[in-house]
C-alpha cells in the first residue's frame, strides 16, 4: 500500500468519525426533544466532573449568586433544549439571549462559546479567530467531566465546574452589549437573569475570565 494511499484511507476516517460524532449530537438533540430528555442522557454518561466529584448543583450555585450579593431573577419552566425551545416558551425580549457550543480541537483543547441566539457560526472561521485549526462538538460525557452539566443546559455559569481550568470562555461582542443576560443557571428547567458586567465579573472572581468574539458582521 502506498503512502498517499494511506494517508487517505486515514483521512476518510477521520472524516467518518467526525460525521458520526455530529450525527450522535444531533440525534441525542432529536430524542430529548422527543422527551425521552434527562433521563436518557443521565443514564448514558457518568455524572461525575474529571476529577470524579459531582458537579455543582443549580441550587448551589444560586445560592453562591445570593451569597456574593449579585442581583437576578430565576424562573422555573418546561425543558428547554434549543434555541427553538427558548423562543418558543419565553417572553418576547430584544436582547440577552443566548446560545452556547462547547467545542474542541483535535488536540483536546476546549471552548466555551456563548454567542448571540441568532448568531450564525462558521465554525472554522471561528476556530481561526481564537488561535486554532479546527473545531469539533465534544461529547456529551466530555461535557458533562468539564462544564457538569447535559446538553441543552450550558450557560457561562457552567465554567465554574471546569475545576481543572482547561476551558476557554469567549462571549460574542454583540452581548457585550446587553446590560443583561438570561442563562440557564445549570439545568434548563430554569433561566436566570443577570446584569452581564455582573455575571462577568463573578465568573472572573472564580478564576475564568471572559475573551470576547469579534465578528465581522454583526
Amino acid at each position: 500500500m502506498s503512502l498517499e494511499t494511506k494517508r487517505l484511507i486515514i483521512n476518510e476516517s477521520q472524516v467518518s468519525s467526525q460525521r458520526k460524532l455530529i450525527l450522535d449530537h444531533k440525534n441525542l438533540i432529536d430524542r430529548m426533544a422527543n422527551n425521552e430528555s434527562q433521563t436518557m442522557i443521565e443514564n448514558a454518561i457518568e455524572l461525575k466532573l474529571i476529577d470524579g466529584s459531582p458537579p455543582m448543583s443549580s441550587d448551589h450555585l444560586l445560592g453562591l449568586l445570593e451569597k456574593s450579593g449579585i442581583p437576578h431573577s430565576t424562573v422555573d419552566h418546561a425543558a428547554m433544549w434549543t434555541v427553538n425551545d427558548a423562543k418558543a416558551l419565553r417572553a418576547p425580549c430584544e436582547y440577552g439571549h443566548t446560545k452556547n457550543l462547547f467545542v474542541r480541537n483535535k488536540k483536546g483543547q476546549m471552548w466555551l462559546l456563548t454567542l448571540h441566539e441568532d448568531r450564525q457560526v462558521d465554525l472554522k472561521a471561528t476556530a481561526a479567530m481564537v488561535g486554532t485549526n479546527r473545531f469539533s462538538f465534544a461529547s456529551p460525557q466530555r461535557l458533562m467531566h468539564y462544564l457538569g452539566v447535559i446538553p441543552g443546559a450550558v450557560s457561562p455559569l457552567s465554567v465554574l465546574n471546569d475545576v481543572t481550568g482547561k476551558v476557554q470562555f469567549y462571549i460574542d461582542q454583540k452581548l457585550m452589549e446587553a446590560p443583561e443576560l438570561h442563562i440557564h443557571p445549570l439545568i434548563n428547567t430554569r433561566t436566570t437573569t443577570i446584569g452581564r458586567d455582573a455575571l462577568l465579573s463573578f465568573l472572573e472572581l472564580n478564576g475564568h475570565r471572559a475573551n470576547v468574539l469579534s465578528f465581522t458582521k454583526p
